[in-house]
């Protein structure tokens, strides 16, 4: 069964695992994206 996700899933996805790295920069990138995400999804992407 192969599972196919939405473009805005994959996208709020990622956004918190960037959030979450210890790394310099990430914890905004990570908000970023997360928030593209959402607007992705509420806007119907």
């Amino acid at each position: 069964m192969r599972l196919r996700m939405r473009l805005s899933t994959m996208l709020i996805a990622v956004g918190v695992l960037v959030f979450v790295l210890p790394l310099p920069g990430t914890f905004v990138l990570g908000g970023l994206l997360t928030l593209i995400g959402i607007a992705a999804r509420l806007l119907g992407a």
